[in-house]
């Protein structure tokens, strides 16, 4: 690193604090991705990811100046002024700052949440995560993501076809995406912020949280296949992904077991959707739509993602039987192909 800031001005007019620490980023990323964890680190593009971290930071480091607003000290730059939204919290020793594709510019202190403690009433509840309904929850409520408006979306369509009529390089061109990417960024912010208040609710209210175990990462990749052999339906398929991500299941999760550490079960949720939640009957007939069930056994009728969300409250999985198994030794396997419903 002194070679490297000697031999070029333009590395030695940055922080080498700054330096350093990407340096010693990297190498763990390196490891991680040599031993198999992760995958292999990929280059920063430009107007995405930008941004450093700064290590060895102190109190004095940062002030509150009003109601509104604070400053932190950037090395090179001196006071930096930015939007107090959130105290910063005692014994932050560093903070990030980032730029995002709308030209926003955050800065992050590293700081790590106390959890949320349970209010020990017993109370379960299980939440099931889906694309017409975000969130189901097994006490019958209904959760949706906000979303763009309608306004939004026309300015979103029109935007595209403008984008697709402008030539590659010029200001136009990125004035066009500068405006999309402004509104992605306000879908982005609102679906953070219904994440943000969902989980810290669910942990208030309930001492346990039960999610079905999905992998998105695999749910959500592309189906174009290869040259040899091409994949079919792939503009439907990216339509449903992008759905799927629009949702936050992953960030839900994830927020959930930061909120209520110990407290998230994840369940198999293998056939919960066409089982009664009411007398266990099983049955694809019960299913009359996506947004209906009505049990043949029963007669119990209700909103189908209700229906499964009280399956996986109970914490019950379908085996291959079609024997529903209390919460337990099967929550930790991969469901099984019932062939009772195959063909």
């Amino acid at each position: 690193m002194t070679e490297a800031r000697a031999a070029f001005a333009w590395l030695r007019a940055g922080s080498q604090v700054v330096q350093q620490q990407a340096l010693r980023d990297f190498a763990p990323a390196l490891r991680n991705f040599f031993g198999g964890a992760h995958r292999r680190p990929t280059w920063r593009k430009a107007g995405q990811h930008e941004g450093f971290r700064q290590v060895g930071v102190r109190a004095e480091h940062s002030r509150r100046l009003n109601r509104r607003h604070g400053q932190v000290w950037v090395p090179k730059l001196g006071w930096v002024r930015f939007r107090w939204t959130r105290p910063v919290p005692d014994g932050v020793r560093s903070y990030r700052v980032t730029r995002d594709r709308a030209g926003r510019w955050h800065v992050a202190f590293a700081a790590v949440p106390a959890p949320i403690p349970a209010p020990g009433t017993g109370r379960v509840v299980g939440v099931d995560r889906g694309v017409a309904v975000s969130a189901a929850l097994s006490t019958g409520e209904l959760l949706h993501v906000p979303m763009l408006t309608v306004v939004e979306e026309r300015r979103v369509v029109r935007l595209r076809r403008r984008l697709a009529r402008c030539q590659r390089g010029s200001r136009r061109r990125a004035r066009v995406k500068g405006a999309l990417a402004r509104l992605s960024a306000r879908a982005k912010d609102r679906r953070k912020d219904w994440v943000e208040k969902v989980s810290t609710d669910l942990a208030r209210r309930f001492d346990v949280i039960r999610v079905e175990r999905l992998r998105v990462r695999d749910m959500t990749r592309s189906a174009r296949g290869t040259l040899a052999a091409p994949g079919r339906r792939v503009r439907q398929k990216a339509g449903l992904n992008r759905a799927i991500l629009a949702q936050g299941w992953g960030l839900l999760v994830s927020r959930l077991e930061h909120r209520a550490a110990g407290r998230v079960e994840r369940v198999v949720a293998a056939y919960t959707s066409l089982t009664c939640s009411a007398c266990g009957h099983r049955a694809s007939e019960s299913r009359e739509s996506q947004a209906s069930f009505r049990c043949v056994a029963c007669g119990l009728r209700l909103n189908a993602d209700v229906n499964a969300v009280r399956n996986i409250a109970a914490g019950r999985a379908v085996t291959a039987r079609g024997a529903l198994q209390p919460w337990g030794g099967a929550v930790n396997r991969e469901p099984q192909r019932d062939t009772s419903l195959a063909g």
